[in-house]
């Protein structure tokens, strides 16, 4: 009988086994007051080893993008980035924070390949775009790979028109909807229709518009952009960031947010990260950002009446509250 019952309960957790076999050496005294064994009873064994074996294993999905506590050094004497690492899970869009000389654009550098450019390079560490290392690897291979980067500043060509400009984002492309996509482009900036000129003749808010554009018309799977905001008016910014909004619903584009503009970012973002002298120093969702006390104080204009002066702060202050 006991031989019977292990060989029926082999499958199912050690502590049925254990229970069912110590069953029938019980002494009634030694029972529990509430005893479960005719509830277990009333229910066929093969239903409950079938309902054990059938529980399904939630395997999270891999991030698109995963940063491993990678390193920089420029000039192989400075060390820029100190084991920095973060998650961008495809179709998010995630908001890299901090104030300057903490790290931010070396870091979309580090990803989109353009450290090479400025001597610099990932001395330690990975970088996986869709589970596959791509450190080190020549900015065009992995623009075609899907990873295209609008720089801080635009960065458009001044002497070349903006569907000059355009078209130049294609570039890597070998198909023949090239035309479709800017029709496409035009639909999220119809201002830039319109300019028919050299690009350098473009307000900073439709330079930004051209850069964004150039990026879609790579057709990327994940867009880096360096802070979208700078020298934009507000109402601008507004406009930029529910454009950016938009792209990543309708496309389903990944983007990675540089900013300073913290509310700005934080509005559109699903989760973020906050870097400081080359880490991050803390993270969360959006929501958890915006309640955050520290990051109300230093980033979102303060924390009420509890706000504190600047003037004698150190940011290894920040530090210590934070870690």
């Amino acid at each position: 009988m006991v031989s019977a019952i292990s060989d029926v309960m082999a499958g199912l957790v050690p502590a049925i086994h254990v229970w069912a076999l110590g069953m029938k050496n019980v002494d009634a005294r030694d029972k529990p007051e509430h005893d479960d064994s005719s509830r277990l009873a009333a229910y066929p064994m093969t239903e409950i080893i079938d309902a054990t074996r059938s529980s399904p294993t939630v395997v999270p999905a891999p991030p698109l993008l995963a940063v491993r506590n990678i390193e920089v050094v420029y000039d192989d004497v400075i060390l820029v980035l100190r084991g920095l690492s973060l998650d961008v899970p495809k179709g998010a869009i995630v908001a890299l924070l901090g104030a300057n000389g903490a790290g931010k654009s070396t870091t979309l550098k580090a990803i989109s390949g353009l450290l090479k450019t400025e001597d610099g390079e990932v001395t330690r560490g990975e970088i996986l775009f869709e589970g596959s290392a791509i450190a080190g690897i020549d900015p065009d291979k992995i623009v075609r790979r899907g990873i295209f980067q609008v720089m801080e500043g635009r960065r458009i060509v001044a002497d070349m028109t903006s569907l000059e400009n355009l078209r130049l984002g294609a570039f890597t492309r070998r198909d023949r909807e090239v035309d479709a996509d800017l029709d496409m482009v035009f639909n999220y900036f119809p201002r830039l229709k319109e300019r028919t000129g050299l690009a350098g003749y473009l307000s900073g808010g439709e330079q930004q518009m051209l850069a964004i554009g150039r990026a879609l018309m790579a057709r990327p799977k994940m867009i880096l952009m360096d802070e979208p905001s700078m020298g934009l008016s507000p109402l601008l910014v507004k406009e930029v960031f529910s454009i950016i909004q938009k792209i990543n619903r309708d496309l389903g584009v990944t983007i990675l947010l540089v900013e300073q503009n913290a509310r700005a970012a934080l509005s559109v973002a699903s989760h973020g990260y906050i870097m400081e002298q080359g880490k991050v120093v803390l993270d969360g969702t959006a929501d958890e950002l915006r309640d955050n006390e520290d990051v109300k104080e230093f980033y979102l204009g303060g924390a009420g009446d509890q706000r504190k002066s600047f003037k004698n702060l150190k940011s290894f202050k920040r530090r210590k509250r934070w870690l």
